[in-house]
């Protein structure tokens, strides 16, 4: 797969990550406490993806480097909500299976970007 076809599939890929994490996020009752947990994974998981894009938009080498800096930052920042969850939520079967799949792919996804970070600076 050539560079285009690569940024063209992990642009549809971090837009699928954030489809699927707010309907995994809907799924949970409001509640005043857990709703800012649902409201900073929102925002940094939907991120991603719109930073990802205006990556591949970027206008110069630098300007490219920085927005997949953000992205990294952001899928970053989403494994941390995660781990708050996992760790003072009780998930229903459904939901914990559910949100496996979302931390391995969040996983995945930060693994990526940390790559392409790293290797844009060579």
């Amino acid at each position: 797969m050539n560079n285009h076809g690569f940024k063209k599939t992990l642009e549809i890929r971090t837009m699928e990550y954030a489809v699927n994490v707010i309907l995994f996020l809907k799924s949970f009752p409001y509640s005043m406490i857990d709703s800012v947990i649902l409201k900073q994974v929102l925002r940094s998981a939907t991120s991603i993806g719109a930073n990802y894009r205006e990556a591949n938009r970027a206008e110069s080498k630098n300007d490219f480097i920085h927005k997949v800096g953000i992205v990294e930052k952001e899928v970053s920042e989403t494994m941390y909500w995660f781990g708050i969850m996992e760790l003072t939520w009780n998930f229903t079967q459904k939901q914990q299976d559910n949100f496996i799949r979302l931390k391995t792919e969040t996983s995945e996804l930060l693994a990526i970007f940390s790559t392409i970070s790293r290797k844009s600076k060579l």
